[in-house]
């Protein structure tokens, strides 16, 4: 019984976002709305084909947001060509090429690397197709827009509970991947709040990590090296839910788990299974339906050469684009049932499982 309330729960939460992005699509023809930049002939007498390119579905997110994607696209009346890069920029490029080949009327791009992914999405842009960045940011690509998450808040989330925590002692910051602008600004977030609390002398940063990539062994290796007899660790801030399983695997390893408080983002099943049991301090949730539901209709609205109200613009290295920010939520032991649970992103039973509740 409990099972089948959840899903009821959740088909009405899917519904109601949907039900917003249909109102965005109707909204926007009577509204006199910021634009983007031109496009090629909009879609009038047949379903627009939205064609979605993404890194990898390694991190366990990607696979709910392409599911909400494809289905409120679908309800808005538009098809979907998904094309999954594996960790890999030249994967990906060539796989934007096939899409736009292929004659898709709009590119929903999450790139594996900000810098390299510029050139095919000018080149999408060049054909008249607009380009929506969908939460991480492609560099000096004039994008048509930019969709996400607050990445700096993520950063300040993050930072803020540590330090109210343990406001003094030693810290590791263990950043996302260095392609990936998401990285920088989050890292941005860690400092706006780390910076005082590092002038005066409270905090001492031991060391800042930065990966090639998000599943890199690097982190292992790099962390490793830090633990050497005596040293004390009070807090590890990572880019994601994985660097801080990683982290918290080499702290198990050296008998440091609880001693040290980890935190991360993405809300993953096993993240928040580790802060339930305690060995993982907190997590950033980022409700993916309402990113991926309003991407879709931000989609479909550029298909038929709607425009799209935004309230402010953020700078890509040489432009200003379009840029919309949803609000991250802090997850904590304290909050698990107010938001991760509340929300049916996770089930009680499932983050509670090994844990007597």
């Amino acid at each position: 019984m409990r099972e089948i309330e959840l899903r009821v729960k959740r088909m009405r939460h899917m519904r109601r976002i949907i039900l917003v992005a249909v109102s965005i699509v109707c909204m926007a023809a009577s509204l006199g709305l910021s634009s983007c930049s031109k496009s090629k002939k909009p879609v009038a007498d047949r379903a627009p084909m939205i064609g979605f390119s993404l890194d990898s579905l390694v991190v366990e997110r990607w696979r709910r947001d392409v599911d909400s994607f494809t289905k409120a696209a679908h309800d808005l009346g538009a098809d979907v060509a998904l094309r999954v890069a594996n960790q890999d920029a030249n994967t990906q490029i060539a796989q934007v090429r096939e899409l736009l080949n292929q004659g898709i009327d709009v590119l929903v791009i999450i790139p594996n690397d900000a810098e390299r992914l510029s050139d095919v999405c000018r080149e999408a842009k060049r054909k008249g197709v607009p380009v929506l960045s969908y939460d991480r940011l492609v560099h000096n690509a004039d994008v048509d827009l930019y969709i996400s998450f607050d990445n700096e808040k993520v950063g300040s989330l993050q930072a803020q509970a540590v330090t109210e925590a343990v406001p003094g002692g030693n810290y590791v910051i263990v950043n996302g991947a260095i392609t990936d602008n998401n990285a920088f600004m989050i890292n941005k977030g860690f400092h706006a709040v780390l910076d005082p609390f590092i002038a005066d002398g409270r905090i001492r940063l031991l060391e800042e990590i930065w990966p090639s990539d998000w599943m890199s062994d690097e982190v292992r290796t790099r962390f490793e090296a830090l633990l050497k007899p005596g040293q004390k660790i009070d807090v590890v801030l990572c880019g994601n839910d994985m660097l801080a399983e990683t982290i918290i695997s080499v702290l198990s390893e050296n008998r440091m788990v609880g001693k040290t408080k980890v935190t991360g983002q993405d809300a993953e099943l096993s993240a928040c299974q580790r802060i339930a049991e305690g060995s993982q301090f907190a997590t950033i949730y980022k409700p993916i339906d309402a990113l991926a539901l309003k991407a879709a209709g931000f989609a479909v609205m550029m298909a038929h050469g709607e425009k799209i109200r935004y309230d402010t613009k953020i700078d890509d290295g040489r432009y200003k684009v379009p840029y919309i920010a949803l609000e991250p939520i802090l997850v904590t032991a304290k909050t698990l049932d107010s938001t991760v649970i509340k929300d049916g992103f996770h089930t009680r039973e499932d983050i509670y499982r090994n844990v007597k509740h």
